[in-house]
């Protein structure tokens, strides 16, 4: 039995200069890619649209119910003068006066706004409620804009050095919260993931 005399090998040299904080930086940061953005971000996501969005969507839609036990499925005259304020003043706020696909898409767009945001909050059906949200916000601005006539400051503009106009560049910030749930869903503090949805996805 002879000895196996070749030689070790050599030791791997440690990166110096720029090439070890490149890899430093990759393995910091390749580790938060694999570990914690498919949980802290969409869980993050839901804690951000709850704090600053539930409250907001549940009393507009609140505002939208009539009297009574039906109150639901009887919109107020304000939620035919939210949705379809045109109509609205050209009638003059005479439920009444509207047709009958005009009643459910009032009756829709108050129950949306109650249902969707709940859906998010407690991570159910997150990414389709997210996607409906971000199909009401658009068409909350369009509305705004063209039914309510917002001025031009409201409306804002992007690129143009002022971050506070209240449809363009808040609502930039909701559509960007809310995609983020569509393409990583609810998170591990979800009802999806207790009922088994979208593991494979988080992995």
């Amino acid at each position: 039995m002879t000895a196996d005399l070749s030689p070790a090998p050599a030791p791997r040299p440690r990166r110096r200069g720029p090439g070890a904080v490149i890899a430093l930086h990759d393995r910091i940061f390749g580790w938060c890619e694999r570990w914690l953005a498919p949980w802290l971000l969409p869980t993050l996501a839901r804690l951000a649209f709850a704090a600053v969005l539930l409250g907001y969507y549940w009393s507009s839609a609140r505002s939208k119910l009539g009297e009574g036990l039906f109150g639901a499925f009887r919109p107020s005259p304000g939620a035919y003068a939210q949705i379809l304020p045109q109509k609205a003043e050209a009638v003059l706020y005479d439920p009444g006066q509207f047709s009958l696909p005009e009643t459910l898409l009032v009756v829709a767009g108050t129950w949306a706004e109650f249902l969707l945001p709940l859906l998010i909050v407690v991570g159910l059906f997150t990414r389709l409620a997210a996607a409906g949200m971000i199909g009401f916000v658009t068409l909350q601005s369009l509305t705004d804009i063209h039914g309510h006539g917002a001025d031009p400051m409201t409306i804002g503009a992007w690129f143009d050095r002022t971050p506070d106009s209240l449809i363009l560049d808040q609502r930039a910030f909701w559509v960007f919260v809310l995609l983020t749930l569509v393409l990583r869903g609810g998170g591990p503090i979800s009802v999806d993931r207790a009922l088994g949805m979208d593991r494979r996805a988080a992995g």
